[in-house]
Protein backbone atom coordinates (compact mmCIF):
# COMPACT_ATOMS: atom_id res chain seq x y z
CA UNK A 1 0.00 0.00 0.00
CA UNK A 2 1.52 3.25 -1.05
CA UNK A 3 2.37 5.65 1.87
CA UNK A 4 -0.26 8.48 2.73
CA UNK A 5 3.05 10.72 2.83
CA UNK A 6 5.07 12.86 5.28
CA UNK A 7 1.71 14.23 7.23
CA UNK A 8 0.97 10.77 8.33
CA UNK A 9 4.33 10.52 10.46
CA UNK A 10 3.66 9.15 14.09
CA UNK A 11 0.50 7.96 13.45
CA UNK A 12 1.57 4.13 14.69
CA UNK A 13 2.71 6.32 17.95
CA UNK A 14 -0.75 8.11 18.01
CA UNK A 15 -2.53 5.99 20.76
CA UNK A 16 0.37 6.58 23.08
CA UNK A 17 -0.17 10.31 23.16
CA UNK A 18 -3.03 11.06 25.07
CA UNK A 19 -6.07 12.75 22.85
CA UNK A 20 -3.06 14.51 20.37
CA UNK A 21 -3.87 13.31 17.35
CA UNK A 22 -1.35 12.06 15.06
CA UNK A 23 -2.85 15.18 11.90
CA UNK A 24 -2.26 17.88 14.37
CA UNK A 25 0.99 20.25 13.87
CA UNK A 26 2.62 19.30 17.53
CA UNK A 27 2.02 15.53 16.59
CA UNK A 28 3.46 15.95 13.00
CA UNK A 29 6.68 18.15 14.47
CA UNK A 30 7.16 15.43 16.97
CA UNK A 31 7.06 12.35 14.46
CA UNK A 32 9.51 14.52 12.41
CA UNK A 33 11.81 14.63 15.26
CA UNK A 34 11.94 11.32 16.00
CA UNK A 35 11.77 10.28 12.16
CA UNK A 36 14.78 12.64 10.38
CA UNK A 37 18.63 12.69 12.14
CA UNK A 38 20.59 15.68 12.04
CA UNK A 39 18.66 18.18 13.18
CA UNK A 40 16.80 18.20 10.17
CA UNK A 41 13.53 17.53 11.56
CA UNK A 42 13.58 20.59 13.79
CA UNK A 43 14.85 22.55 10.95
CA UNK A 44 11.31 21.40 9.49
CA UNK A 45 9.64 22.81 12.47
CA UNK A 46 11.12 25.90 12.56
CA UNK A 47 10.51 26.30 8.97
CA UNK A 48 6.98 25.19 8.37
CA UNK A 49 5.99 27.24 11.86
CA UNK A 50 4.02 24.40 13.46
CA UNK A 51 2.70 23.58 16.85
CA UNK A 52 1.57 25.76 19.83
CA UNK A 53 4.58 26.74 21.99
CA UNK A 54 3.79 26.02 25.92
CA UNK A 55 3.07 28.91 27.74
CA UNK A 56 5.57 29.44 30.60
CA UNK A 57 5.47 31.71 33.47
CA UNK A 58 8.95 33.48 32.29
CA UNK A 59 8.27 36.04 29.92
CA UNK A 60 10.10 35.43 26.49
CA UNK A 61 13.15 37.84 25.79
CA UNK A 62 12.66 39.57 22.95
CA UNK A 63 15.73 39.33 20.50
CA UNK A 64 17.49 42.11 19.32
CA UNK A 65 16.20 41.42 15.40
CA UNK A 66 12.50 42.33 16.82
CA UNK A 67 11.34 38.27 16.44
CA UNK A 68 10.51 36.19 19.44
CA UNK A 69 11.52 32.48 19.51
CA UNK A 70 9.52 29.86 21.34
CA UNK A 71 9.37 26.52 21.95
CA UNK A 72 7.81 24.35 18.96
CA UNK A 73 6.09 21.92 21.60
CA UNK A 74 8.13 18.49 20.98
CA UNK A 75 7.92 16.75 23.66
CA UNK A 76 11.65 15.13 22.47
CA UNK A 77 14.42 17.59 23.27
CA UNK A 78 15.42 20.34 19.88
CA UNK A 79 16.28 22.94 18.65
CA UNK A 80 12.92 23.56 17.19
CA UNK A 81 11.90 26.83 17.25
CA UNK A 82 9.05 29.00 16.02
CA UNK A 83 9.87 32.47 15.49
CA UNK A 84 7.13 35.03 15.74
CA UNK A 85 8.12 38.16 13.79
CA UNK A 86 6.22 41.63 14.08
CA UNK A 87 6.01 42.42 10.03
CA UNK A 88 4.45 45.59 10.54
CA UNK A 89 8.31 46.92 11.53
CA UNK A 90 10.05 44.80 8.65
CA UNK A 91 10.34 46.08 4.79
CA UNK A 92 11.29 43.87 1.60
CA UNK A 93 14.77 45.34 2.85
CA UNK A 94 14.87 43.31 5.87
CA UNK A 95 14.76 40.20 4.06
CA UNK A 96 17.47 38.20 2.26
CA UNK A 97 19.91 39.23 0.92
CA UNK A 98 20.42 41.28 3.75
CA UNK A 99 22.56 40.90 6.48
CA UNK A 100 20.97 38.17 9.28
CA UNK A 101 17.77 37.90 6.82
CA UNK A 102 17.90 34.31 7.10
CA UNK A 103 15.00 33.95 9.90
CA UNK A 104 12.74 36.71 8.73
CA UNK A 105 12.89 35.47 5.36
CA UNK A 106 11.85 32.40 6.52
CA UNK A 107 8.56 33.63 8.49
CA UNK A 108 8.03 36.16 5.83
CA UNK A 109 7.75 33.26 2.72
CA UNK A 110 6.23 30.77 5.48
CA UNK A 111 3.20 33.41 5.92
CA UNK A 112 2.74 33.59 2.17
CA UNK A 113 3.30 30.07 1.96
CA UNK A 114 0.31 29.72 4.51
CA UNK A 115 -1.69 32.03 2.47
CA UNK A 116 -1.68 30.14 -0.85
CA UNK A 117 -2.19 27.22 1.40
CA UNK A 118 -5.05 27.76 2.84
CA UNK A 119 -6.48 29.81 -0.85
CA UNK A 120 -5.85 25.83 -2.22
CA UNK A 121 -7.69 24.47 0.38
CA UNK A 122 -11.14 26.96 -0.21
CA UNK A 123 -10.65 26.20 -4.03
CA UNK A 124 -11.66 22.65 -4.09
CA UNK A 125 -14.74 23.47 -1.31
CA UNK A 126 -17.78 23.05 -2.71
CA UNK A 127 -19.40 24.90 0.01
CA UNK A 128 -17.46 27.99 -0.89
CA UNK A 129 -17.58 30.52 -3.43
CA UNK A 130 -16.55 30.25 -6.70
CA UNK A 131 -16.22 34.17 -7.07
CA UNK A 132 -16.47 37.09 -4.69
CA UNK A 133 -17.85 39.24 -7.34
CA UNK A 134 -17.44 42.97 -6.84
CA UNK A 135 -18.11 45.62 -9.67
CA UNK A 136 -14.78 47.57 -10.99
CA UNK A 137 -15.08 50.44 -9.27
CA UNK A 138 -16.27 48.86 -5.88
CA UNK A 139 -13.61 46.65 -6.04
CA UNK A 140 -10.97 49.80 -6.73
CA UNK A 141 -12.72 51.42 -3.49
CA UNK A 142 -12.30 48.35 -1.21
CA UNK A 143 -8.70 48.13 -1.33
CA UNK A 144 -5.85 50.41 -1.81
CA UNK A 145 -4.40 49.64 -5.08
CA UNK A 146 -2.45 52.39 -6.20
CA UNK A 147 1.49 52.34 -6.61
CA UNK A 148 3.46 54.58 -3.52
CA UNK A 149 6.93 56.09 -3.35
CA UNK A 150 7.53 54.79 -0.06
CA UNK A 151 7.76 51.05 0.63
CA UNK A 152 4.94 49.09 2.44
CA UNK A 153 5.89 47.20 5.39
CA UNK A 154 5.68 43.06 4.84
CA UNK A 155 2.60 43.50 7.21
CA UNK A 156 0.81 45.36 4.64
CA UNK A 157 2.39 42.99 1.36
CA UNK A 158 0.71 40.22 3.08
CA UNK A 159 -2.65 42.09 3.20
CA UNK A 160 -2.14 42.81 -0.26
CA UNK A 161 -1.40 38.86 -0.74
CA UNK A 162 -4.36 37.98 1.47
CA UNK A 163 -6.51 40.08 -0.44
CA UNK A 164 -5.68 39.59 -4.19
CA UNK A 165 -6.60 36.05 -3.48
CA UNK A 166 -9.65 37.22 -1.67
CA UNK A 167 -11.28 38.45 -5.03
CA UNK A 168 -9.69 35.66 -7.25
CA UNK A 169 -11.98 33.78 -9.65
CA UNK A 170 -11.29 30.34 -7.91
CA UNK A 171 -10.16 28.18 -11.64
CA UNK A 172 -9.92 25.16 -9.13
CA UNK A 173 -13.39 25.04 -7.79
CA UNK A 174 -15.02 22.08 -9.12
CA UNK A 175 -17.80 23.94 -10.31
CA UNK A 176 -15.78 26.84 -12.15
CA UNK A 177 -16.30 25.70 -16.28
CA UNK A 178 -16.05 29.74 -17.30
CA UNK A 179 -12.65 28.89 -19.57
CA UNK A 180 -10.86 25.88 -21.67
CA UNK A 181 -8.49 25.98 -18.96
CA UNK A 182 -9.66 25.58 -15.28
CA UNK A 183 -8.31 23.11 -12.41
CA UNK A 184 -5.44 23.14 -10.14
CA UNK A 185 -2.77 20.34 -9.81
CA UNK A 186 -0.79 19.88 -7.30
CA UNK A 187 2.28 18.91 -9.10
CA UNK A 188 1.98 21.54 -11.70
CA UNK A 189 1.43 24.09 -9.29
CA UNK A 190 5.02 22.46 -6.68
CA UNK A 191 6.88 23.03 -10.80
CA UNK A 192 5.50 26.69 -11.02
CA UNK A 193 6.90 26.84 -7.38
CA UNK A 194 10.06 25.67 -7.90
CA UNK A 195 10.35 27.41 -11.48
CA UNK A 196 9.90 30.76 -9.76
CA UNK A 197 12.53 29.85 -7.53
CA UNK A 198 15.40 28.95 -10.13
CA UNK A 199 14.63 32.60 -11.82
CA UNK A 200 16.30 31.91 -15.05
CA UNK A 201 15.76 32.46 -18.31
CA UNK A 202 15.63 30.29 -21.79
CA UNK A 203 17.38 31.56 -23.89
CA UNK A 204 20.54 29.69 -23.47
CA UNK A 205 21.78 26.17 -22.17
CA UNK A 206 24.43 27.70 -19.77
CA UNK A 207 21.76 29.51 -17.91
CA UNK A 208 19.01 27.31 -17.81
CA UNK A 209 20.96 23.68 -18.69
CA UNK A 210 18.50 21.55 -17.08
CA UNK A 211 15.41 23.21 -18.45
CA UNK A 212 16.57 23.46 -21.77
CA UNK A 213 17.15 19.41 -21.66
CA UNK A 214 13.69 19.28 -20.57
CA UNK A 215 12.09 21.22 -23.11
CA UNK A 216 14.16 18.98 -25.67
CA UNK A 217 13.41 16.05 -24.12
CA UNK A 218 9.57 16.54 -23.57
CA UNK A 219 9.01 18.06 -27.14
CA UNK A 220 10.49 15.04 -28.66
CA UNK A 221 8.05 12.88 -26.96
CA UNK A 222 5.31 14.85 -27.80
CA UNK A 223 6.19 14.50 -31.97
CA UNK A 224 6.37 11.12 -31.36
CA UNK A 225 2.92 11.16 -30.01
CA UNK A 226 1.83 13.54 -32.65
CA UNK A 227 3.01 10.61 -35.16
CA UNK A 228 6.17 12.35 -36.83
CA UNK A 229 8.81 9.38 -37.55
CA UNK A 230 11.10 8.91 -34.70
CA UNK A 231 10.08 12.34 -33.07
CA UNK A 232 12.34 14.27 -35.63
CA UNK A 233 11.64 18.20 -36.84
CA UNK A 234 11.67 21.18 -34.58
CA UNK A 235 9.58 22.81 -31.59
CA UNK A 236 9.80 25.47 -29.05
CA UNK A 237 7.33 26.64 -26.02
CA UNK A 238 5.59 29.86 -26.71
CA UNK A 239 3.49 32.14 -24.28
CA UNK A 240 0.38 31.10 -25.89
CA UNK A 241 -1.35 29.27 -28.74
CA UNK A 242 -1.75 32.22 -30.64
CA UNK A 243 2.22 33.10 -30.82
CA UNK A 244 1.97 29.92 -31.71
CA UNK A 245 0.08 29.37 -34.40
CA UNK A 246 1.67 32.82 -35.44
CA UNK A 247 5.41 30.62 -35.74
CA UNK A 248 3.68 28.40 -38.07
CA UNK A 249 2.46 31.05 -40.43
CA UNK A 250 6.07 33.12 -40.26
CA UNK A 251 7.69 29.11 -40.93
CA UNK A 252 5.10 28.58 -43.69
CA UNK A 253 6.28 31.87 -45.00
CA UNK A 254 9.61 31.38 -44.46
CA UNK A 255 9.69 28.34 -46.27
CA UNK A 256 8.77 29.53 -49.45
CA UNK A 257 10.14 33.03 -49.57
CA UNK A 258 13.17 32.65 -47.12
CA UNK A 259 14.20 36.38 -48.82
CA UNK A 260 11.11 37.63 -46.93
CA UNK A 261 13.40 37.47 -43.46
CA UNK A 262 15.80 39.81 -45.34
CA UNK A 263 14.02 42.22 -47.56
CA UNK A 264 10.27 42.52 -46.24
CA UNK A 265 6.65 41.63 -47.72
CA UNK A 266 7.63 43.69 -51.07
CA UNK A 267 9.67 41.06 -52.33
CA UNK A 268 6.76 38.73 -52.42
CA UNK A 269 3.70 38.46 -54.03
CA UNK A 270 0.69 38.27 -52.60
CA UNK A 271 0.37 35.60 -50.29
CA UNK A 272 -3.07 34.02 -49.09
CA UNK A 273 -3.98 32.19 -45.90
CA UNK A 274 -6.81 29.58 -45.49
CA UNK A 275 -8.96 28.66 -42.21
CA UNK A 276 -12.26 27.93 -40.92
CA UNK A 277 -14.91 30.20 -40.70
CA UNK A 278 -14.97 28.85 -37.05
CA UNK A 279 -11.07 28.61 -36.14
CA UNK A 280 -9.20 30.97 -33.70
CA UNK A 281 -9.09 34.67 -34.07
CA UNK A 282 -5.39 34.48 -33.65
CA UNK A 283 -5.54 33.47 -37.46
CA UNK A 284 -6.44 36.49 -38.53
CA UNK A 285 -4.07 38.40 -36.03
CA UNK A 286 -1.13 36.70 -36.87
CA UNK A 287 -1.51 37.46 -40.47
CA UNK A 288 -2.23 41.17 -39.66
CA UNK A 289 1.23 40.84 -37.27
CA UNK A 290 2.80 39.67 -40.23
CA UNK A 291 2.09 42.16 -42.29
CA UNK A 292 0.16 39.26 -44.69
CA UNK A 293 -2.94 40.95 -43.47
CA UNK A 294 -6.43 40.00 -42.47
CA UNK A 295 -7.66 40.59 -46.04
CA UNK A 296 -5.12 37.67 -47.07
CA UNK A 297 -6.99 35.44 -44.84
CA UNK A 298 -9.76 33.08 -46.51
CA UNK A 299 -12.30 31.75 -44.07
CA UNK A 300 -13.60 28.50 -45.66
CA UNK A 301 -17.17 27.72 -44.65
CA UNK A 302 -17.50 24.91 -41.92
CA UNK A 303 -20.61 22.18 -41.87
CA UNK A 304 -23.18 22.43 -39.25
CA UNK A 305 -21.05 20.75 -36.49
CA UNK A 306 -18.11 23.30 -37.35
CA UNK A 307 -16.38 21.36 -39.58
CA UNK A 308 -14.70 22.68 -42.30
CA UNK A 309 -15.48 21.64 -45.88
CA UNK A 310 -12.78 20.28 -48.03
CA UNK A 311 -14.46 20.73 -51.27
CA UNK A 312 -14.83 24.94 -50.27
CA UNK A 313 -11.32 24.78 -49.43
CA UNK A 314 -10.13 23.09 -52.98
CA UNK A 315 -12.15 25.49 -54.75
CA UNK A 316 -10.84 28.60 -52.94
CA UNK A 317 -7.61 27.60 -53.63
CA UNK A 318 -7.91 27.46 -56.95
CA UNK A 319 -9.82 30.75 -57.24
CA UNK A 320 -7.01 32.20 -55.08
CA UNK A 321 -4.46 31.11 -57.75
CA UNK A 322 -6.57 32.19 -60.91
CA UNK A 323 -6.40 35.44 -59.28
CA UNK A 324 -2.89 35.25 -59.10
CA UNK A 325 -2.86 34.94 -55.46
CA UNK A 326 0.41 32.31 -54.26
CA UNK A 327 -1.82 30.16 -51.61
CA UNK A 328 1.39 29.71 -48.74
CA UNK A 329 -0.87 28.66 -45.88
CA UNK A 330 -3.76 26.46 -44.70
CA UNK A 331 -4.32 25.86 -40.65
CA UNK A 332 -6.96 22.80 -40.08
CA UNK A 333 -8.39 23.04 -36.37
CA UNK A 334 -8.69 19.98 -33.96
CA UNK A 335 -11.24 21.23 -31.60
CA UNK A 336 -12.64 24.69 -32.07
CA UNK A 337 -13.10 26.86 -29.33
CA UNK A 338 -16.41 26.97 -29.63
CA UNK A 339 -18.28 23.62 -31.16
CA UNK A 340 -15.05 21.42 -30.22
CA UNK A 341 -15.15 20.30 -33.74
CA UNK A 342 -12.67 18.60 -35.29
CA UNK A 343 -11.47 19.40 -38.86
CA UNK A 344 -11.08 16.64 -41.33
CA UNK A 345 -7.21 16.67 -41.35
CA UNK A 346 -7.09 13.21 -44.00
CA UNK A 347 -8.81 15.31 -46.85
CA UNK A 348 -7.14 18.76 -46.09
CA UNK A 349 -3.66 16.94 -46.10
CA UNK A 350 -4.86 15.44 -49.11
CA UNK A 351 -5.50 19.15 -50.75
CA UNK A 352 -2.20 20.67 -49.15
CA UNK A 353 0.12 18.33 -50.62
CA UNK A 354 -2.21 18.63 -54.16
CA UNK A 355 -1.61 22.43 -54.26
CA UNK A 356 1.96 22.50 -52.13
CA UNK A 357 0.93 24.01 -49.42
CA UNK A 358 2.20 24.39 -46.09
CA UNK A 359 -0.56 22.35 -43.30
CA UNK A 360 -0.77 23.49 -40.13
CA UNK A 361 -2.92 22.03 -37.24
CA UNK A 362 -4.13 24.26 -34.72
CA UNK A 363 -4.75 21.38 -31.75
CA UNK A 364 -4.32 24.22 -28.70
CA UNK A 365 -7.55 22.85 -27.47
CA UNK A 366 -7.69 19.58 -28.74
CA UNK A 367 -4.34 18.55 -29.32
CA UNK A 368 -4.63 16.51 -26.00
CA UNK A 369 -7.23 13.72 -27.73
CA UNK A 370 -4.02 12.49 -28.96
CA UNK A 371 -3.38 11.01 -25.48
CA UNK A 372 -5.97 8.79 -25.49
CA UNK A 373 -6.39 5.72 -27.01
CA UNK A 374 -9.95 6.07 -27.37
CA UNK A 375 -10.12 9.96 -29.00
CA UNK A 376 -7.31 10.14 -30.71
CA UNK A 377 -8.85 8.67 -34.03
CA UNK A 378 -10.06 12.39 -34.33
CA UNK A 379 -6.70 14.30 -35.09
CA UNK A 380 -6.44 11.04 -37.40
CA UNK A 381 -3.56 13.06 -40.16
CA UNK A 382 -2.50 15.33 -38.18
CA UNK A 383 0.61 13.71 -38.40
CA UNK A 384 0.64 14.69 -42.47
CA UNK A 385 0.43 18.48 -41.12
CA UNK A 386 3.75 20.29 -41.19
CA UNK A 387 3.49 21.81 -37.96
CA UNK A 388 0.60 21.97 -35.06
CA UNK A 389 0.13 23.87 -32.19
CA UNK A 390 -0.23 21.63 -29.12
CA UNK A 391 -1.74 23.08 -25.58
CA UNK A 392 -1.21 20.02 -23.26
CA UNK A 393 -2.81 21.43 -19.83
CA UNK A 394 -2.57 24.81 -19.98
CA UNK A 395 1.05 24.46 -21.78
CA UNK A 396 1.51 26.17 -25.37
CA UNK A 397 4.35 24.40 -27.47
CA UNK A 398 4.88 24.81 -31.48
CA UNK A 399 5.69 21.91 -33.25
CA UNK A 400 7.31 21.91 -36.51
CA UNK A 401 7.89 19.33 -38.67
CA UNK A 402 10.93 19.57 -41.57
CA UNK A 403 10.66 17.10 -44.48
CA UNK A 404 14.47 18.12 -45.41
CA UNK A 405 15.75 18.65 -42.40
CA UNK A 406 14.98 16.28 -39.74
CA UNK A 407 16.33 16.59 -37.27
CA UNK A 408 16.59 19.66 -34.33
CA UNK A 409 19.49 21.23 -35.25
CA UNK A 410 20.98 24.96 -35.88
CA UNK A 411 20.31 24.52 -40.00
CA UNK A 412 16.86 24.16 -38.64
CA UNK A 413 14.33 25.57 -40.11
CA UNK A 414 12.94 27.48 -36.94
CA UNK A 415 16.51 28.46 -36.31
CA UNK A 416 16.80 29.92 -40.26
CA UNK A 417 13.93 31.69 -40.05
CA UNK A 418 14.41 33.26 -36.99
CA UNK A 419 17.81 33.51 -35.74
CA UNK A 420 19.96 37.25 -35.41
CA UNK A 421 23.24 35.57 -33.70
CA UNK A 422 23.74 38.34 -31.15
CA UNK A 423 27.39 37.76 -30.73
CA UNK A 424 26.77 38.66 -26.53
CA UNK A 425 24.15 35.85 -25.79
CA UNK A 426 24.98 33.08 -28.82
CA UNK A 427 28.79 33.16 -29.04
CA UNK A 428 30.04 30.59 -31.45
CA UNK A 429 33.03 29.17 -29.80
CA UNK A 430 31.26 28.05 -26.50
CA UNK A 431 32.24 24.82 -25.43
CA UNK A 432 29.19 22.87 -25.71
CA UNK A 433 27.26 21.74 -28.17
CA UNK A 434 25.29 24.90 -29.59
CA UNK A 435 22.50 23.60 -30.92
CA UNK A 436 20.90 23.98 -27.21
CA UNK A 437 20.96 27.31 -27.05
CA UNK A 438 17.33 27.48 -28.18
CA UNK A 439 17.13 31.52 -27.99
CA UNK A 440 17.78 32.20 -31.14
CA UNK A 441 14.91 30.33 -32.92
CA UNK A 442 12.35 32.03 -30.63
CA UNK A 443 10.95 35.67 -31.40
CA UNK A 444 11.60 36.43 -28.28
CA UNK A 445 14.70 36.94 -26.35
CA UNK A 446 13.67 36.49 -22.87
CA UNK A 447 11.25 33.03 -22.37
CA UNK A 448 9.77 32.37 -19.77
CA UNK A 449 10.59 28.74 -18.17
CA UNK A 450 7.21 26.91 -19.14
CA UNK A 451 8.51 23.30 -19.49
CA UNK A 452 9.27 22.45 -15.92
CA UNK A 453 5.03 22.58 -15.21
CA UNK A 454 4.45 19.77 -17.60
CA UNK A 455 7.33 18.07 -17.44
CA UNK A 456 6.93 16.90 -13.38
CA UNK A 457 3.17 16.48 -14.24
CA UNK A 458 4.13 14.23 -16.75
CA UNK A 459 6.79 12.40 -14.20
CA UNK A 460 3.69 12.45 -11.54
CA UNK A 461 0.61 11.07 -13.87
CA UNK A 462 2.50 9.39 -16.92
CA UNK A 463 0.78 9.29 -20.18
CA UNK A 464 -1.42 6.87 -18.97
CA UNK A 465 -2.17 9.03 -15.85
CA UNK A 466 -2.48 11.81 -19.02
CA UNK A 467 -4.64 9.77 -20.81
CA UNK A 468 -7.41 9.09 -17.95
CA UNK A 469 -7.71 12.58 -17.30
CA UNK A 470 -8.65 13.52 -20.87
CA UNK A 471 -11.05 10.38 -21.25
CA UNK A 472 -13.00 11.82 -17.80
CA UNK A 473 -13.53 15.07 -18.77
CA UNK A 474 -15.22 13.79 -22.22
CA UNK A 475 -17.08 11.32 -20.26
CA UNK A 476 -18.71 14.41 -17.97
CA UNK A 477 -19.35 16.21 -21.06
CA UNK A 478 -21.18 13.23 -22.64
CA UNK A 479 -23.21 13.11 -19.35
CA UNK A 480 -24.11 16.48 -19.72
CA UNK A 481 -25.39 15.73 -23.19
CA UNK A 482 -27.62 12.80 -22.37
CA UNK A 483 -29.05 15.03 -19.31
CA UNK A 484 -30.42 18.02 -21.66
CA UNK A 485 -30.82 16.61 -25.21
CA UNK A 486 -34.24 15.08 -24.38
CA UNK A 487 -34.70 17.71 -21.00
CA UNK A 488 -37.86 20.28 -20.93
CA UNK A 489 -36.52 23.44 -21.30
CA UNK A 490 -32.78 22.97 -23.35
CA UNK A 491 -32.12 22.57 -26.73
CA UNK A 492 -29.03 21.56 -28.19
CA UNK A 493 -27.32 24.38 -30.87
CA UNK A 494 -26.47 21.40 -32.68
CA UNK A 495 -27.34 17.81 -33.16
CA UNK A 496 -25.38 15.17 -32.04
CA UNK A 497 -22.84 13.64 -29.54
CA UNK A 498 -20.10 16.48 -29.27
CA UNK A 499 -16.48 15.62 -30.35
CA UNK A 500 -14.65 17.18 -27.94
CA UNK A 501 -15.90 18.48 -23.99
CA UNK A 502 -17.54 21.51 -25.73
CA UNK A 503 -21.49 21.57 -24.83
CA UNK A 504 -23.31 24.18 -26.07
CA UNK A 505 -26.66 24.68 -25.53
CA UNK A 506 -29.72 27.16 -25.35
CA UNK A 507 -31.60 27.18 -22.02
CA UNK A 508 -35.41 28.23 -22.63
CA UNK A 509 -36.70 29.48 -19.37
CA UNK A 510 -41.11 29.16 -18.67
CA UNK A 511 -41.63 32.45 -19.91
CA UNK A 512 -39.56 32.09 -23.27
CA UNK A 513 -40.48 28.20 -23.84
CA UNK A 514 -44.02 28.52 -25.37
CA UNK A 515 -43.56 31.63 -27.36
CA UNK A 516 -45.38 31.15 -31.01
CA UNK A 517 -43.68 34.66 -32.30
CA UNK A 518 -39.92 33.12 -33.48
CA UNK A 519 -38.96 36.75 -33.86
CA UNK A 520 -39.93 37.77 -30.20
CA UNK A 521 -38.88 34.59 -29.09
CA UNK A 522 -34.86 34.71 -30.19
CA UNK A 523 -34.74 38.24 -29.10
CA UNK A 524 -36.02 37.36 -25.50
CA UNK A 525 -34.20 34.15 -25.66
CA UNK A 526 -30.74 35.96 -27.00
CA UNK A 527 -30.75 38.20 -23.47
CA UNK A 528 -31.44 34.54 -21.51
CA UNK A 529 -28.13 33.52 -20.63
CA UNK A 530 -26.46 36.57 -20.22
CA UNK A 531 -28.46 37.28 -17.42
CA UNK A 532 -28.44 34.02 -15.94
CA UNK A 533 -24.51 34.45 -16.24
CA UNK A 534 -24.69 37.66 -14.35
CA UNK A 535 -26.73 35.88 -11.10
CA UNK A 536 -24.14 33.53 -11.37
CA UNK A 537 -21.42 35.47 -10.61
CA UNK A 538 -23.34 37.45 -8.01
CA UNK A 539 -24.60 34.50 -6.18
CA UNK A 540 -21.06 33.04 -6.62
CA UNK A 541 -22.08 29.59 -6.80
CA UNK A 542 -20.58 28.67 -10.75
CA UNK A 543 -19.73 30.01 -13.77
CA UNK A 544 -20.06 28.84 -17.63
CA UNK A 545 -19.49 30.86 -20.59
CA UNK A 546 -21.96 31.84 -23.28
CA UNK A 547 -21.86 33.44 -26.41
CA UNK A 548 -23.66 33.89 -30.09
CA UNK A 549 -22.08 32.08 -33.13
CA UNK A 550 -23.58 33.42 -36.90
CA UNK A 551 -26.98 33.80 -36.59
CA UNK A 552 -27.26 31.91 -33.59
CA UNK A 553 -28.61 33.82 -30.47
CA UNK A 554 -26.64 33.54 -27.46
CA UNK A 555 -26.43 30.34 -25.73
CA UNK A 556 -24.55 28.17 -22.88
CA UNK A 557 -20.93 26.60 -23.80
CA UNK A 558 -19.83 24.37 -21.45
CA UNK A 559 -16.48 23.21 -21.85
CA UNK A 560 -15.13 20.58 -19.17
CA UNK A 561 -11.65 20.24 -18.43
CA UNK A 562 -11.57 20.52 -14.78
CA UNK A 563 -10.45 16.70 -13.28
CA UNK A 564 -11.74 18.03 -10.06
CA UNK A 565 -15.92 17.61 -11.64
CA UNK A 566 -18.17 15.20 -11.15
CA UNK A 567 -21.65 13.82 -12.11
CA UNK A 568 -22.92 15.56 -9.12
CA UNK A 569 -21.63 18.79 -10.35
CA UNK A 570 -22.80 18.85 -13.83
CA UNK A 571 -26.56 18.06 -12.36
CA UNK A 572 -25.69 20.99 -9.88
CA UNK A 573 -25.13 23.22 -12.75
CA UNK A 574 -28.67 22.24 -14.49
CA UNK A 575 -29.95 23.44 -11.38
CA UNK A 576 -28.41 25.95 -10.40
CA UNK A 577 -29.59 27.71 -14.31
CA UNK A 578 -33.08 26.51 -13.81
CA UNK A 579 -33.22 28.27 -10.30
CA UNK A 580 -31.30 31.48 -11.77
CA UNK A 581 -33.74 31.66 -15.10
CA UNK A 582 -36.93 30.46 -13.64
CA UNK A 583 -38.40 33.81 -13.71
CA UNK A 584 -37.11 35.23 -16.80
Amino acid sequence: MASHGFWLMGAENASGNGSQSPNTPRAWCQAAAQKFSGGIGSKLCALLNVGEAEKTAQAPVKPEDGSTSESCGCNKPCNCSKDTVCFSDLYSTDLLPALNGDAKTMNFLQEVVDIMLAYIAESFDRSTKVIDFHYPNELLQRNNWELSDDPETLDEILISCRATLKYAIKTAHPRYFNQLSTGLDMVGLAADWLTSTANTNMFTYEVAPVFVLLEYVTLKKMREIIGWQDGRGDGIFSPGGAISNMYAMLLARYKMFPEVKDKGMSSVPRLVAFTSEHSHFSIKKGAAALGIGTESVICIKADERGKMIPSDLERRVIEAKQKGFVPFFVSATAGTTVYGAFDPLIAIADICKKHDIWMHVDGAWGGSLLMSRKHRWKLNGVERANSMTWNPHKMIASYVRHYKSAVQSEGGLMQGCNQMQACYLFQQDKHYDLSYDTGDKALQCGRHVDIFKLWLMWRAKGTIGFEAQIDKCLELSEYLYNKIKDREGYEMVFDGKPQHTNVCFWYLPPGVRYLEDKVEKMKRLHKVAPVIKARMMEYGTTMVSYQPQGDKVNFFRMVISNPAATFADIDFLLEEIERLGQDL
